[in-house]
């Protein structure tokens, strides 16, 4: 059984701050140890849950997070950018499951480090007209690859945002928001237990039988609109064909899910080449 893993950093466990997962932060060395840590949690519950391949890819920021000689020896990694599909970059529908590792709430949540792919710069996205940060995008996109997401882990709220798209993906919260930047956190060694033992339950329960999708794949054609800060990275993305404008800040597109995920990544380096925020400004 094939398992994918998209490992994002801002929902590891202990982690509550910029200094933690940025490269320039003063902590953000002790921060790629956690992360590769909650990745093998989840490595080693999904190969005693049946797992025979298991393919992870870094997702977070410059995607050169994990450390490759920490991490479980059955793994493969993709690392680096950048990537055509991103955060489920690898992913086909050859895999039984994804399992999402260390992910956060959309931007406007109270929750940790919350942001839409580039913090302070994305305001707001919608998929079909409904609210959505990285966890709801990567959802659809996995279903509409006709692979189910069984896990994720995280702070309280990217755990309350997943069950909003899917209640049957188990969720693990490995600390409790108490600001954008502060939280209680759950005992390392009991979090990253909790983040095993969930990993083998769900593929233990592919194994045994086949796991369904309790939300259908979006129909085809999708829309998607991100609200920019930034009127003039609005106005720069119209240069795409197929982008349109909403309003001033906002743009959208149609089309298939799939097609609209790696749009979307287009639209992040746009965007990048013409700001200088950090993500967590």
């Amino acid at each position: 059984m094939k398992v994918y893993i998209s490992a994002d950093m801002e929902g590891i466990s202990g982690l509550v701050d910029a200094e933690d997962v940025q490269p320039a932060g003063s902590d953000y060395e002790r921060g790629r140890v956690m992360m590769t840590e909650d990745v093998n949690a989840a490595i080693s519950g999904a190969l005693s849950g049946g797992a025979t391949d298991i393919l992870v890819n870094d997702a977070h920021g410059p995607m050169r997070n994990l450390l490759p000689d920490r991490l479980h020896q059955r793994a493969r990694l993709i690392k680096g950018r950048p990537k055509p599909m991103s955060m489920l970059e690898g992913l086909d529908s050859d895999f039984a499951v994804v399992l999402c590792i260390g992910f956060h709430a959309r931007a406007g949540s109270p929750g940790v480090m919350s942001h839409s792919f580039m913090g302070h710069e994305i305001e707001d996205m919608w998929l079909n007209g409904q609210l959505v940060g990285e966890i709801g995008l990567l959802h659809a996109t996995a279903a509409a690859l006709n692979v189910p997401v069984g896990l994720l882990s995280g702070d309280d709220a990217a755990c309350a945002e997943m069950a909003q798209w899917d209640t049957d993906v188990t969720t693990v919260s490995v600390k409790l928001a108490r600001d954008r930047f502060a939280a209680e956190l759950r005992p390392v060694v009991e979090a990253r237990a909790a983040i095993q033992a969930a990993a083998h339950n769900v593929v233990a329960e592919l194994s045994a039988s086949s796991r369904e999708q309790s939300q259908s794949p979006p129909v085809d054609p999708c829309t998607l609109a991100v609200r920019w800060q930034s009127a003039a990275v609005a106005t720069h993305l119209l240069g795409i064909p197929g982008v349109t404008m909403r309003d001033a800040r906002t743009v959208e597109a149609v089309g298939k899910m799939v097609d609209l995920y790696r749009l979307l990544g287009i639209f992040l380096r746009v965007a990048a080449s013409l700001t200088n925020q950090g993500p967590y400004c």
